[in-house]
């Protein structure tokens, strides 16, 4: 007999979890409660418990988290410039340990022995959800269902339809996640990187093609690091994230579609929406190029990449993730400003920042005859300069 009595599921309504719900009360004779964290992922928030319930869970928990993961977790990833190998702006990612910690609040309360995710074994989100709620009660027992029943995703289906699980049209061909911050679209036909994407998958962006013939300008202001107004109207993180999401994404902005290296070793191919996301780190990139000298911005490109890579790889809740954001946080306090960005047809372009912050001088750069520039400075600066180079050529041309 099992020493397992109830289990806490984070649940999102979808093929996995739905019949994990099922799977995890036979296996284990026990009680299922389900959790469902709202993290701006649009949902039908009532359908999703009254089918929890239907399907078999004791209870069902629905947490609006959508003010806590834009200011707890995406404002961070912000002021890090958080895009996994140069691309993805860590979307999904950003969403496991707050749901994570969610799940153990909500095991705590129940008295559950044990939680549960419908993460696969082949996917970063068992990584981020499994040591995030370790980390935080590493006497709870972790439960993978769908790593360890040994069905594929057509056994899964056919085991939903068994017991009258309800399936939807869209589970059938993708696996799909999505939140605030963006929307990943994986499985079925994009499982062969030859293949390119179909209409079928995008929602939240227009192809390109078919995008408004004149452009858009959307001016961005940005204070301590994170995005505070649109074009001179202050909005608070949720309002302002959707209003960039929509005007991004009407002019075909924030598809992605690349090669991606899981941490499990297996290379991927996935696609994503992220309109907000992709313009918002371009627009504080941007900022950050206006404001910090070259030792900062080449010290922060080092600290931003390790930051990303530990919130990609499951590691939220490690000291060193609070660390980075220390220096983070500390540059942040100056980048303040305005940033023009312009949307047309699929490309975004920044067009024009300003910040009482800035460190360019108009009187060094220009090259009029206002320059306070002491152009004869470089008569000795570039021998100096280049004298590692020129000794290193004279050396080696002895051995030819």
């Amino acid at each position: 007999m099992s020493d397992i009595k109830k289990i806490a599921l984070a649940y999102s309504g979808g093929l996995d979890t739905s019949v994990a719900i099922k799977w995890l009360g036979d296996k284990y004779h026990a009680k299922i409660v389900t959790v469902t964290v709202n993290l701006g992922q649009g949902e039908d928030f009532k359908k999703i418990g009254d089918k929890a319930l239907m399907v078999g869970a004791e209870n069902h928990y629905t947490i609006d988290c959508r003010e806590e993961f834009a200011k707890s977790y995406i404002f961070p990833s912000i002021r890090a410039n958080g895009l996994y190998e140069g691309k993805y702006p860590i979307s999904t990612s950003l969403g496991r340990p707050l749901i994570a910690r969610k799940l153990v609040e909500v095991a705590h309360k129940e008295g559950c022995d044990a939680v549960a995710h419908g993460c696969t074994g082949k996917g970063n989100d068992q990584l981020r959800i499994e040591i995030s709620a370790k980390a935080l009660d590493p006497d709870l027992k972790m439960l993978a269902p769908t790593r360890n029943w040994g069905m594929s995703r057509d056994q899964e289906v056919e085991y939903a339809k068994k017991y009258n699980i309800p399936v939807s049209k869209a589970a059938k061909k993708y696996s799909i996640d999505q939140n605030l911050w963006g929307r990943s679209i994986e499985s079925g036909p994009l499982e062969n990187p030859w293949n390119s994407p179909e209409d079928d998958g995008w929602e939240w962006t227009k192809s390109p093609e078919a995008a408004p013939d004149k452009p858009t300008v959307l001016e961005i202001a940005f204070k301590d690091g994170v995005p505070v107004a649109l074009d001179g109207k202050k909005m608070p993180p949720i309002e302002l994230i959707n209003m960039v999401n929509k005007v991004a994404g009407e002019n075909g902005v924030g598809r992605i579609d690349h090669m991606e290296d899981r941490i499990v070793g297996i290379k991927s191919r996935e696609t994503y929406e992220c309109p907000a996301a992709v313009t918002i780190i371009e627009a504080h990139r941007d900022l950050e190029k206006l404001i910090l000298n070259r030792h900062e911005l080449t010290f922060k490109k080092l600290v931003d990449d390790q930051w990303t890579f530990m919130v990609y790889a499951g590691l939220w809740e490690d000291p060193l993730r609070e660390d980075l954001d220390a220096f983070i946080n500390k540059t942040s306090g100056r980048i303040e400003g305005r940033v023009k960005v312009k949307l047309y047809k699929g490309s975004m372009m920044v067009v024009g920042r300003e910040s009482p912050y800035s460190v360019y001088d108009f009187k060094t750069a220009t090259y009029d005859s206002s320059s306070t520039f002491d152009q004869t400075l470089s008569n000795g600066f570039v021998p100096l300069w280049g004298l590692p180079t020129v000794v290193s050529r004279k050396v080696m041309s002895k051995k030819q």
